[in-house]
């Protein structure tokens, strides 16, 4: 890294249906971080239910190893599609808001081990950056290999 990131924290959720299998979406989850951080991130379960009454169960944790951080935007950034980097970039707008990144994976690709973007049911992520102009922000990701 060239400059300090100055993440504050990122935060991970995700809704496990229930016609999914709990431990397959938290497999999914765990690969898009860095393998020492999927090992020991600890996700908060809470159990919800749908609008009709079906079980939903929401993981969801907070990562704040400042150390660490970064290291979970190269892995994102290594798995991205140059195609979906570039679609990032022309949506910026939309995934920036004041300090924090908000990104969406698709939960299927990532248990596979793929990193794609979706909007469908999909991994949450917020990335907050402390006392970070979108500027800076947007010049630390292009640092990072995240936008082209």
């Amino acid at each position: 890294m060239r400059s300090s990131p100055s993440i504050g924290y990122i935060y991970l959720r995700v809704f496990s249906h229930a016609t999914e299998d709990e431990a397959k979406v938290l497999t999914a989850t765990r690969n898009t971080l860095p393998q020492s951080l999927a090992e020991e991130a600890v996700f908060q379960k809470t159990c919800l239910k749908g609008h009709y009454g079906n079980p939903i169960t929401l993981f969801q944790t907070k990562l704040t190893d400042k150390k660490i951080l970064p290291s979970v935007l190269e892995k994102i950034a290594a798995g991205l599609r140059s195609l979906d980097k570039e679609m990032l970039q022309r949506d910026m707008k939309l995934h920036l808001e004041k300090s924090n990144l908000y990104l969406r994976f698709d939960k299927q690709a990532a248990f596979m081990g793929e990193l794609h973007f979706s909007t469908i049911d999909p991994i949450h992520f917020k990335i907050h950056f402390k006392n970070k102009t979108p500027q800076e922000i947007i010049e630390f990701l292009k640092e990072t290999g995240l936008l082209p």
